[in-house]
């Protein structure tokens, strides 16, 4: 059972930056794809990034291009989300998704596992 725990939410200011982390446990596959999705309150669960962990392969959503970058710490199992400008509308509740198979990006659809969330918060 692949479980995911992730950390780093919390409450910045417009312009700053924030790094999320995902733990990853359980999984004895490295044919799989790994990514960030967020929820605004009232709001459909969003895609943020994606990461194959072969190849590393990346996608972004566009409202996030440019200012977030995916990145994967194999040794340690590990995905990690920088955010950079952030911006009020970048407020949402974040959560680590995974699926096997190696895709180009995720669908909230197709996801096998999900964290259990973390908040980010970005005033004004």
């Amino acid at each position: 059972q692949v479980h995911l725990v992730e950390s780093g939410g919390g409450l910045v200011q417009a312009g700053d930056s924030l790094r999320l982390s995902c733990a990853a446990s359980g999984c004895t596959s490295t044919t799989y794809t790994m990514g960030w999705f967020r929820q605004a309150p009232g709001k459909e669960r969003e895609f943020v990034a994606s990461i194959t962990w072969t190849g590393g392969i990346t996608n972004y959503g566009d409202s996030v291009k440019g200012r977030f970058t995916i990145s994967r710490d194999s040794a340690k199992n590990t995905l990690y989300l920088q955010m950079n400008s952030l911006k009020p509308e970048d407020t949402a509740v974040y959560y680590c998704a995974g699926r096997f198979g190696l895709v180009l990006t995720l669908s909230k659809g197709e996801i096998s596992y999900w964290g259990q969330g973390t908040q980010v918060t970005v005033s004004s």
